[in-house]
Parts: C-alpha cells; sequence; structure tokens
C-alpha cells in the first residue's frame, strides 16, 4: 500500500470511532435524527465564525459550529416542550431552517472561499492526505489526522470522565438528577460534543458520513447486545470495519470513497439486522412460525379435549371432519397431526376419533381449565 492509502484509512478509522462514541448515546437517547440536524446546521455557525475571522483554519469556526449545534438543540426541545407538534416534527422545521441560512449566506457573501455545500455534505477523503500539517518546515502528515485524533481525545476523555453520569442520564433522568447529577449539563455537553465531532470531520468525510458513522455502527450493537460497554466496544469495532471494507470496496469499483463507507455501514448493519440470533429478521421470522405452530396445537388438542365423550366426538374429533370446524386447509392441519403424533400427544382409534393423551393433556391442560372457569 501507499502512503496516501495508509493515510486515508487511518483518517477514517479514527473518525469512525470518533463518531461512535457519542453516537451510542444518541441512540440509546432515541435522538439518532438529532445527529442529522445538527450534522447540517453546524454549518450556520461556521459561516457566521467565518465571517468574523476570515480565516478557514481559526478553530473559532469550531467554536462556532459547536455553539450553533447546542443552539439547534435548544430550539427543537423549545418547541417540542410546547407538546404542539412532535419532536421529529421539531427537527424537522429547525434544521432546514438553520441549514438553509448558511447555504443562502453561502452563495451571496462567501462565493469564491473554499466553503461549498458540496464538501460538507459528502466531503473527499480522497483529497485529505494533500492537506498536510508543516511544524517548522517539516511536514508531520494530514490535518486531518491530528484534527480528528485531537477530538477523537476529548470523545474518550468526556467518555471516561462522565461515563456513570452518562449511564445514568440516559436510562433514567429522574434518578440522576435524585442523585445530585445535572441531566441537563451532561446533555448539551453531549450535543456540544456531537457538534465538535461533525464539524472536525467536514473537511475529510462531509456529513453524511458523520451521520452514517454515528448512528450505523451504534445501531448495530444494539441489535446484538443489552450491555453497555460491550455495545460501545463493538460499535467501535463495526466502525472500523466499515471504513476499512469502505476503502477497498471503493477502489475495487473506482467509487466515492465517503459514499463506499456509508454504504459498508448500511450493507453491516443489514446483515446484523437479518442474522443476530435472538432480534435478527430471521430469528423473529423463526420465534413466530413456532408460535403460530405451538398456538395451533394448543387449540387443537383443547377443541379434542372439549368434545371428548360427548355426542359431537364423533363429527368434532373425527380425522375426516376436524378440519372443518376448526377451518384449517388440509395441509395445515397434516402439519400439527405430524406434530402432535411426533410428540406423542394424541392417539387416533380405528373410528378415526383423535384422542388426546396424557401427555397432551398435560401441554393443553392449563388453557384448557382456564377456558372451561372463564366460560
Amino acid at each position: 500500500m501507499t502512503s496516501p492509502q495508509i493515510e486515508i484509512q487511518l483518517i477514517a478509522i479514527i473518525v469512525s470511532v470518533a463518531c461512535v462514541i457519542p453516537g451510542v448515546f444518541l441512540i440509546l437517547r432515541r435522538m439518532s435524527m438529532m445527529s442529522d440536524a445538527i450534522s447540517h446546521t453546524i454549518l450556520l455557525g461556521i459561516v457566521l465564525a467565518f465571517f468574523a475571522t476570515h480565516d478557514l483554519t481559526s478553530p473559532l469556526l469550531i467554536v462556532g459550529a459547536a455553539l450553533m449545534g447546542t443552539l439547534t438543540v435548544y430550539l427543537i426541545e423549545v418547541i417540542n416542550n410546547t407538546q404542539l407538534i412532535s419532536e421529529d416534527s421539531s427537527i424537522g422545521l429547525i434544521f432546514p431552517f438553520l441549514f438553509s441560512i448558511g447555504v443562502i449566506l453561502i452563495s451571496m457573501y462567501a462565493g469564491d472561499v473554499h466553503l461549498d455545500t458540496d464538501a460538507v455534505l459528502l466531503g473527499e477523503i480522497a483529497f485529505a492526505p494533500f492537506n498536510r500539517l508543516v511544524v517548522g518546515g517539516t511536514d508531520i502528515g494530514p490535518k486531518a489526522l491530528y484534527v480528528m485524533g485531537s477530538i477523537l481525545v476529548l470523545n474518550v476523555v468526556y467518555l471516561l470522565l462522565f461515563y456513570k453520569e452518562l449511564k445514568l442520564t440516559t436510562f433514567d433522568k429522574k434518578l440522576a438528577a435524585v442523585l445530585g447529577f445535572s441531566p441537563i449539563f451532561i446533555h448539551y455537553s453531549l450535543m456540544s460534543l456531537v457538534s465538535i465531532t461533525a464539524v472536525g470531520a467536514f473537511d475529510s468525510v462531509g456529513s453524511v458520513l458523520v451521520i452514517a458513522f454515528m448512528v450505523g455502527p451504534p445501531a448495530s450493537a444494539y441489535l446484538i447486545t443489552d450491555d453497555l460497554k460491550r455495545m460501545i466496544f463493538l460499535s467501535i469495532a463495526i466502525g472500523i470495519l466499515s471504513a476499512i471494507s469502505g476503502y477497498w470496496l471503493a477502489a475495487l469499483f473506482d467509487v466515492s470513497i465517503a459514499g463506499s463507507m456509508a454504504v459498508m455501514v448500511g450493507m453491516i448493519f443489514l446483515i446484523v439486522f437479518i442474522l443476530t440470533p435472538d432480534r435478527g429478521l430471521l430469528s423473529i421470522i423463526k420465534r413466530r412460525k413456532k408460535q403460530k405452530y405451538e398456538f395451533a396445537n394448543i387449540s387443537f388438542l383443547m377443541h379434542i379435549m372439549r368434545h371428548e365423550n360427548t355426542d359431537m366426538e364423533k363429527n368434532e374429533s373425527s380425522i375426516e371432519t376436524i378440519h372443518n370446524h376448526l377451518q384449517w386447509d388440509r395441509k395445515f392441519l397434516n402439519e400439527i397431526l405430524s406434530i402432535a403424533k411426533e410428540n406423542k400427544y394424541i392417539t387416533i382409534n380405528e373410528k378415526g376419533i383423535i384422542k388426546a393423551t396424557r401427555e397432551g393433556r398435560k401441554i393443553a391442560g392449563t388453557y384448557y381449565y382456564d377456558w372451561v372457569e372463564r366460560t
């Protein structure tokens, strides 16, 4: 591999990990779409800070972005707290409004500045290695590596310092307040962290990939585990895997690197969504099918027990006519009969009458006697 290839992948890995850390808590707080809102509205913060400094490299751009991200959250919550419209509607109102102001200001007053909306939304990580950081005449590597590395360190330090508070305010705000923690401080500091992370990743990957990294890996990990620490580490691993596999997918098909990484985030989520044991789509389908047959088997046994030793037993429990009374087709009835015979829940006498065995009575007994009591 060439040096630029290594640097691109390293930048992508650092960006993914930096985005994943706050992203885990956005997912758990059911605020994943807030990352979309913040990653767009901070454009206005960047533009206003640029107008104040006239310097695209000024650290005040990050400060402006963080403040605008915090303002976005505040405005959304102000509207949401009126309970006149839902939270998603609040997001849908605020972020297009603030983002559009930023786009208009760029088109009117910064048309000759390299601060275009395409770069903000899509980014191009392929060019990141060419934006070098030179100290004392010495090239020490891509600037994005140091910017995102610093933000990653900030995110890790924040997580280590406030892990207990983040965990408590995420799952039980009232208990956190009773114990003396400040849910408001944790909430807005987390949103500021999301803003700083998003603006730091603008130059290298753009907001689309920021959203993908903040939401995709944590969402995948959320389907796999209920343990917070495991979820954080799994999210980091999935983010790194998405970054590396996305780079090589882009190299294979000669397409956008950031786009390919976002695609791999989605593909990994899709695989997890379908194949995860217990929670995956296939597991849910199998479980529902199993429940369907278990319920049908109990209904079948209850029907037999209900008409046992009555004048209607010959008609209601006959192997030839029972499907009419249960309103099942022959194929489904044969499947239930096969299961019942295999488990020795029933016997069929010489007259073709189905009888419940002792084992069958045990299986359906509780449901049957509850039904008798109710009727």
